[in-house]
């Protein structure tokens, strides 16, 4: 290794390259936590800045004693230093591998996106975010990519509506999505896929005829938190190359001391 001669030139000890003989293979090592700007340039959305919180892993052999960090932070300086698409989100499990001489590698990195709205009245436009976790690992020869989004939304209870004269409790929800594909989707289409699954989306900016119109439509249209998580699988069935979901909802209850919660697991695509 090109890099370990030239420690080696300096005459400081390489301590982390040195042999480990307790027999014991460890099976991610890294750093956690690194804090670096990014440009974010995807083909559906505005391109926007942003801050990415990585984390980076690989295996380590029984016969090594530590792993190289420095190269860890290497990795990442390297590829997001121009503008970031999804696409090349994997290319960077490729470069630990070469880097660290290591057989599976692992990349977690999260930053907020920003999606423009219009008012649904006034049309008057706002940004609203999103968090976002994007997932690459290659182990066992296969590379598994996945995203985390979270998508607040409003939601208005059946039963409320059902049993009361006039109102019905209302709250604001969040819907926790964690999806695995092949192929990187169209982030405002899966943030579009949760929305509708809702009594109502949410927006950053309204005036008072958006707020009319809001509050009537999420009146028409009420969801149980269970009806929630099915309606997000019905919409995700429909965008090609998602392979699987985890679908979480939780409902920040308005009348109850306690929040409603529904979950679901199932495969989008048959195989």
């Amino acid at each position: 290794m090109i890099d370990d001669l030239k420690q080696n030139s300096t005459g400081l000890p390489d301590t982390q390259n040195e042999r480990d003989t307790r027999g014991i293979a460890i099976n991610w090592v890294g750093v956690k936590g690194i804090r670096v700007p990014i440009c974010l340039h995807e083909h559906d959305m505005r391109p926007q800045h942003s801050v990415a919180l990585v984390d980076l892993s690989v295996n380590l052999p029984e016969h090594l004693k530590g792993t190289h960090m420095s190269r860890f932070v290497e990795v990442v300086q390297s590829h997001l230093s121009d503008p970031f698409q999804l696409a090349g989100f994997p290319s960077m499990l490729t470069s630990l591998q070469s880097r660290l001489d290591a057989n599976h590698a692992s990349v977690s990195m999260s930053f907020p996106i920003f999606v423009e709205k219009k008012a649904p009245a006034s049309g008057k436009k706002s940004l609203m975010d999103y968090s976002l976790t994007l997932r690459a690992k290659h182990l066992d020869g296969r590379c598994e990519q996945s995203l985390e989004l979270h998508v607040p939304v409003t939601t208005l209870c059946p039963c409320s509506k059902a049993i009361s004269r006039y109102g019905a409790h209302n709250q604001r929800g969040e819907v926790r999505l964690l999806v695995a594909f092949d192929e990187p989707p169209s982030l405002p289409q899966i943030i579009e896929a949760v929305e509708s699954s809702a009594s109502s989306q949410l927006y950053a900016l309204l005036k008072r005829p958006d707020e009319k119109m809001v509050t009537e439509q999420a009146y028409e249209n009420p969801v149980f938190v269970e009806d929630l998580v099915r309606n997000t699988v019905l919409a995700l069935r429909a965008i090609p190359g998602l392979k699987e979901c985890r679908v979480e909802a939780e409902n920040f209850e308005s009348i109850h001391n306690h929040n409603a919660y529904a979950c679901v697991e199932v495969k989008l695509q048959s195989t």
